[in-house]
């Protein structure tokens, strides 16, 4: 019998005390050393160095690649007993010799996920006009992509588009190439060189991309974002999965907020973006009634029509140029289809495979119909040279089904593992086999898990059955809206301080251990209709995006602490022409101030709009249902307060709109009510109060995170904020949101704008309170 074939058991203690008395490592690695040197074994014992928690410095093969400074490696060897092959990971500490051993001149500029590695030189790098963004010309067609971004970028941060050119660089340029070491820096990893001319190397194109989003990070952080310290790098993840998972079932999200989402992820060389494409609600907040339960399933279906949810879904075309844009900035689109649970949309359009015992949005697994229509449905897009799921990974779901069902449903998941392989796929799977136990063998071949809840699945036996694991512990990395369960903001500080993700709940792995692919946190829409915008997910999305990108990418960073590192956030956004948070920032916190009587530069795009003299000065007088005025800025988001004068003619029609953006409308008139209000995402919001007609009110709206003011004439009307509402059978409630990212896009409307006239628009950054609110209004 080979040792191979052997059973894999835990080593007795006895025989771990010899092993470990006998077997000693080497604790240092000298400098410029370029193997590490497994320990000789005691007989009777093969030793083999299984992880290494930063494989760009000591590989699993044991080559050495000198850092920098001195850096701490934790390894990871498996000592196995020859003959009855059984085995014990022992954990080691090595201390690896750095090239330099100072800081050098310049200070590690911070950007995020930190730099790995720095040694500063001394002076700056200036990008100017005449700067050219280089490629070598070995890897001109697959770096072309990169530098077109770059540059496109740079245009936009810096307001300088430095020529593409092919060749050699000379001062003043960046030059990008891929001449690094696959061993070394892996498919993310690259060196950075700032000197006369900027260099990126790396081994793959990611590695290459990454290294223009951190020269475009402190490009940002410089006042005139052209100055760059000099200094060289090598930067690496610790963690090949750094992701997030975006529940577009249960709440549905544009293509093109997907399409942002990407570029954001980017921007922090976070890689993977996992879209659960099919969800339900709660069946109790619909009265226990299925049918009328809202449920999605967000792809074209060309062979079941009926599947995608109506009017919100994508095409498939649209999610494939998704994809496309993600291969080009670097991000791994994760697909999801969720079965044999949380299927209610598709038991919705196929009633014959609902399970009747334990609810519709189970599947019946025991219905061989079940089985054909499900694999019609992965195979519409995994099939063809050219298939809809592009990248090599597919989630299938298999979560939370009936306990009870343990053997059919390992079975189902069996089989739908191998389903999807079969066109070539690696897939992922949520943890469940430790809920579900039973003797139905799953493949675990090519199969990474979420692991998510430990009752669910123990990570450690997860582990022993051969599962790599990505660390999704929802009592750390569960974002829910709203919801008054899980989180609806992350402790970044414990995360910051405490987390990465060889914690899974309660489990803490071994650094270096192979079987933890990374980490990933989640945005799960449980309640659905509950008001909560897409600007309301971003706001909470965020904050939580910079510090997991920077756990998952580096681990601990014992250089700078978390308050520290809540302040430097700050100067770091979401990436060049990106402003999903809403921000528009100025000298203080005034920063728009259109008096609105003809001398506004800003104020230029105008249709049935007038200005009108009125006592000393004029205004703008909105004569018509068809009366527009386009602004600079399309919103303002949280924190902020909006002050304008408004003087609304009689008999404005309902709906009559004030100020609209992509993504809401303020109305002088809320439907049929005649109160000023505010609509988003199909939901109508109203103050309770009309404004007087055929004379000046000053209206004032501050709006944060938790609830949106009205103040007429500078007094206070009213405060919809977080509402806890009766829904569904028994005690069952929700919390409705009433938040307003203000729409600044356009003043009035092509068809029904409000008709009046309006002057002094003032836009703060800030909350005011009252006492300031009045002030202003007694300005005038």
């Amino acid at each position: 019998m080979s040792m191979q074939a052997l059973p894999q058991s835990k080593m007795t203690k006895s025989d771990s005390i010899f092993f470990v008395e006998k077997t000693v490592f080497a604790p240092t690695v000298s400098k410029a050393t370029s193997t590490y040197k497994t320990p000789i074994c005691p007989e009777g014992f093969n030793l083999e160095l299984i992880g290494s928690d930063n494989l760009s410095v000591i590989t699993k093969s044991g080559t050495v690649f000198t850092p920098l400074h001195d850096m701490v490696v934790h390894l990871l060897f498996k000592a196995i007993k020859k003959d009855n092959g059984s085995y014990i990971e022992i954990p080691f500490v090595v201390n690896v010799e750095g090239t330099y051993n100072n800081q050098g001149k310049n200070a590690k500029p911070f950007v995020i996920p930190s730099l790995r590695e720095w040694h500063g030189a001394e002076g700056n790098f200036i990008l100017t006009t005449k700067s050219r963004i280089v490629i070598d010309a070995k890897q001109e067609a697959i770096l072309m992509q990169a530098a077109t971004i770059f540059q496109d970028d740079l245009d936009k941060l810096c307001a300088i588009k430095p020529k593409i050119v092919i060749g050699k660089p000379k001062a003043g340029d960046v030059f990008i190439s891929l001449d690094g070491k696959n061993e070394e820096l892996g498919t993310e990893g690259y060196s950075l060189s700032i000197r006369d001319y900027v260099s990126i190397n790396a081994a793959q194109y990611k590695g290459a991309l990454w290294g223009t989003r951190t020269l475009l990070q402190i490009l940002e952080q410089d006042a005139k974002h052209c100055s760059l310290p000099k200094g060289i790098s090598r930067d690496y993840p610790k963690y090949e999965v750094r992701g997030f998972l975006l529940d577009v079932g249960r709440k549905y999200f544009t293509i093109d907020f997907l399409r942002d989402y990407v570029k954001l992820m980017s921007y922090y060389k976070m890689g993977d973006f996992q879209i659960h494409l099919s969800d339900n609600a709660f069946v109790k907040h619909y009265n226990n009634d299925w049918d009328s339960t809202y449920s999605g399933f967000r792809l074209e279906s060309e062979r079941y029509p009926n599947l995608p949810t109506k009017g919100e879904f994508y095409t498939k075309k649209e999610f494939i140029d998704l994809q496309l844009l993600a291969e080009r900035y670097g991000i791994n689109i994760i697909p999801e289809i969720d079965v044999p649970a949380h299927s209610l949309a598709i038991s919705k359009a196929f009633p014959q495979i609902a399970s009747e015992k334990y609810g519709k949005d189970h599947l019946d697994i025991k219905n061989p119909e079940t089985y054909t229509i499900v694999e019609n449905i992965f195979r519409e897009y995994l099939e063809g040279e050219n298939p809809v799921f592009r990248f090599k990974e597919v989630h299938i779901g298999t979560d939370e089904y009936a306990k009870e069902e343990a053997e059919p449903f390992r079975k189902f998941t069996d089989h739908f593992i191998k389903y999807v392989q079969s066109f070539g796929k690696d897939v992922r799977v949520w943890g469940a086999l430790t809920h579900a136990q039973g003797v139905t063998p799953v493949t675990s071949k090519g199969v990474t898990m979420n692991a998510w809840y430990n009752g669910y699945a123990d990570p450690l036996k997860m582990k022993e059955l051969g599962y790599p694991l990505i660390s999704t512990p929802d009592g750390y990395l569960y974002i829910v809206p709203a919801a008054g369960y899980y989180y609806d903001y992350l402790n970044l500080k414990y995360l910051y301080e405490k987390w990465e993700p060889v914690a899974i709940g309660d489990v803490v792995f071994k650094m270096g251990d192979p079987f933890i692919r990374g980490g990933m946190f989640a945005v799960w829409n449980d309640v659905s209709k509950n008001g909560i915008t897409a600007q309301d997910v971003t706001d909470r999305v965020f904050p939580a995006l910079q510090v997991l990108s920077e756990k998952m990418w580096s681990g601990e960073n014992k250089t700078v602490n978390f308050s520290a590192f809540s302040d430097k956030v700050k100067s770091i956004n979401e990436g060049p022409g990106l402003n999903l948070r809403g921000k528009i920032s100025g000298k203080d916190a005034l920063v728009v101030n259109y008096e609105m009587k003809g001398n506004d530069k800003e104020i230029k795009n105008i249709n049935q709009v007038l200005y009108e003299k009125e006592g000393n000065r004029k205004v703008l007088n909105f004569k018509s249902n068809s009366s527009q005025v386009k602004l600079p800025y399309p919103e303002i988001g949280y924190n902020y307060t909006v002050i304008f004068k408004i003087n609304p003619s009689e008999n404005n029609a309902d709906d009559a709109v004030i100020f609209q953006s992509n993504h809401a409308t303020v109305k002088l008139k809320q439907g049929n009510t005649s109160n000023f209000g505010f609509s988003h995402e199909g939901k109508d919001y109203d103050f309770g109060i009309a404004i007087p007609e055929k004379k000046w009110s000053t209206i004032a709206v501050s709006g944060d995170n938790n609830s949106t003011t009205l103040y007429l004439d500078g007094k206070l009307v009213k405060k919809l904020e977080r509402e806890k509402i009766p829904i569904g059978i028994k005690t069952d409630s929700i919390y409705i949101m009433k938040t307003l990212f203000f729409p600044l896009g356009q003043i009035g409307d092509s068809k029904n704008s409000f008709i009046g006239k309006m002057k002094d628009l003032k836009v703060f950054n800030q909350i005011l309170s009252e006492i300031q609110i009045q002030a202003i209004k007694e300005e005038e």
